[in-house]
Order: structure tokens, then sequence, then C-alpha cells
């Protein structure tokens, strides 16, 4: 009895630790300390192979396929490219290695809550990739940008593969957090200005912030005005309240946008998933499902009604209280893990709506 009670106690002063200085303890003990190593591109025929993605339409046991009771994936017709977020924690490297089982089953698990919600608008295809470490997004040291440099390679040649293998259906891109990054830089690179911007359905630059000022004209997309809009871009953040989003902003506010200009204090794209429009507020009534998970995560009950959301101040989605859904809200209430689960079933059904008024505009 002695034993557990001291495991509680241990148990209580690392929780309040976390919420006094979970930040610096990040950024003290998950930043790599070691070199970043260069390493070379893959092959040229690397994504040919299914071994290097999580999710194609031919995988067996694909994690993106998977539904809560009640729910049922189908071929919508489209084509759904979605980049995973940081699934990689250790610090003994600044990426991924391709094989390593950790980082790959956390990024299963994150498909199965996220990528799953377009399961019925049409094929998902989600690629490995050298991603940067956790810790890449703690520290503004060269290494973290060579980190990211070298996992955008992969996700760049993962998308050449992904658009050789489907020549002809609608486009859906959509990712989360560090997928939200590398899927600015593919629309700036791939999208904005080329014939391929005419099959963009939708993109769901999920949990990274866009900079309405800097950012959004050089994505080649307008910010989704409404929810029966094709051809626009999607992105929130999620927060409870009392939410401290400083990390986010103070970052945000010392980089440079896609325009060269500072985004110090400009407002960022917060499209409102329980109405799919720009901004706005929306009760829990409006929310068609939200993904509460089992205690081993091997499952999630799928519930409606239980989370409102509201874009408030420079573009921050707030929820209220915020639900009890798992143990990994962030520092400063920061519901970053849950942003496309906490509104599984609006995103679902965002995207089959955008997908009918894209073919409606294609006729």
């Amino acid at each position: 009895m002695y034993v557990v009670a001291a495991f509680v106690v241990l148990a209580i002063a690392a929780a309040f630790l976390y919420r006094l200085w979970g930040i610096e303890l990040m950024r003290r003990y998950m930043t790599p300390r070691v070199t970043f190593e260069a390493q070379a591109g893959l092959s040229r025929d690397a994504y040919a192979l299914t071994d290097m993605w999580l999710a194609r339409p031919d995988i067996a046991g694909n994690p993106a396929l998977w539904v809560p009771a009640g729910q049922r994936a189908a071929d919508g017709g489209a084509a759904v490219f979605f980049i995973h977020p940081t699934s990689y924690l250790a610090t003994d490297h600044w990426n991924a290695p391709l094989d390593n089982v950790e980082a790959n089953d956390r990024a299963g698990l994150f498909l199965r809550g996220q990528a799953s919600a377009f399961n019925a608008a049409g094929q998902v295809w989600a690629p490995r990739y050298r991603q940067a470490a956790f810790g890449a997004f703690l520290t503004t040291r060269v290494d973290a940008e060579r980190a990211l440099d070298l996992a955008y390679r992969d996700v760049r040649q993962a998308f050449d593969a992904f658009l050789a293998a489907n020549p002809d259906r609608p486009i859906i891109l959509a990712g989360h957090s560090q997928g939200g990054l590398h899927l600015t830089r593919l629309l700036r690179e791939r999208v904005a200005g080329t014939p391929l911007a005419r099959r963009i359905v939708a993109a769901y630059v999920v949990g990274w912030p866009v900079s309405r000022t800097t950012d959004l004209a050089a994505l080649g997309l307008p910010e989704c005005a409404g929810l029966d809009q094709a051809g626009c871009l999607l992105s929130w953040q999620t927060f409870a309240a009392p939410a401290d989003a400083s990390l986010i902003l103070n970052t945000f506010d010392a980089t440079t946008g896609f325009d060269g200009r500072s985004r110090r204090g400009t407002p960022m794209v917060c499209t409102n998933p329980l109405t799919g429009a720009a901004g706005g507020i929306a009760p829990a009534s409006a929310n068609l499902g939200t993904l509460f998970p089992s205690a081993d995560l091997s499952n999630a009950t799928l519930e409606a009604g239980r989370v409102p959301a509201a874009c408030e101040g420079r573009g921050l989605l707030m929820i209220g209280e915020g639900p009890d859904v798992g143990p990994y809200v962030l520092p400063g209430n920061n519901y970053h893990v849950y942003d496309y689960s906490l509104f599984w079933a609006n995103v679902r059904a965002d995207a089959a709506r955008r997908l009918a008024a894209f073919r409606g505009q294609a006729r």
C-alpha cells in the first residue's frame, strides 16, 4: 500500500511539474543532442514498394480503413494524400529511421484516428518518410531545419508516386502537425499556379499555423469560406480553456512568411470544423461525432454532441473546458493530438460535401 501511495504522489508531482514547466522540460529532454546526419535520397522507385506506405489501397491491414461502429469505409472516387504527424519521439537521431517500429506503430494509430475520416471520400495514401524528430520543433538550431528538409524530400517523392498512380481522380490533400508543415511546402512547390490545382478538392492543413496575411496567397488555394466550396484550404489548432498558446504564437511571430514578411501579429487561418466556414462559433450540438479512444487505443467510440468549437483571437480554435479524450493533452491545454478526432464525423461529412461540390463544378 505504501508503494502504491508513493507512486500516486510521484504521479501527482509529475503532473504538477508538467503543468508549470512542461514546455521547458520538453525542450530540455526531447531535443536531440546529436549532430544532424546527412542522408542520401531514396532510390528513384522507392515508393513503388508497398513497404514504403503506411496506407495504400493494396495494403492488407491498412490502418486508414479503420472506422468506429456505425460507419463504413467506401471508395468515394477521390484520391487522398495524407501526411502523418510526428511519431518519432526519440532523441538519438534528428530523422526517424524508416524501420523504427515504435514510430511506425504510433503513425498507424494516427492514421486510425485522423486519416480514417477521409476513407469514405476516396482511397487513402499515406507514405512512410524520414520524419523529423519531435525535438526538431522545440529548437531553432540549424540541425532542425536540415531534418525537416530531409523529411520533406521523402514526402515530395512519395507525392510524385501518388500522382503517377492517380492520374485522373480528384485529389484531397491532408496532413497534421509536421504533416501540415510539409503540406504547405507541397502546395507551394507542386500545386500553386499549376494545372494540378484544378484537381484539388480541398487541402486540410490541420495542426499547423497558416498566416492569412503572409502565407495564404503563396499556397495557391483560398481559405474555405463555406461548407459547399471546393478547391480551398482548411486549417485549425485546438485549445481548451484556460489556454496558453504562447509556445505556438511566440514561435509563429518570430518567423518569416512565405511572402518574405514577418508573421508577427498576423491572423491565422481558422476553419471551424463544425461548420466548414471561416471563423465563427458552433455549439456542441453541431458536432456529429468525437472519437473517444479505449484505454489501450485499440478502438474508439463515436459520440455526437460533446464538443463545441469557436475561432477566437488570432485564430485559435477553442472548445471550452475540453473533454477527457486521453492523456495526451499538451501544456497550455493544447489539444493538438486530437485536432482531427475531436471533429471526426464533421471532417468526414466535410470531405464528402466538398467532393460533391467539386464534381458539380466539373460538369
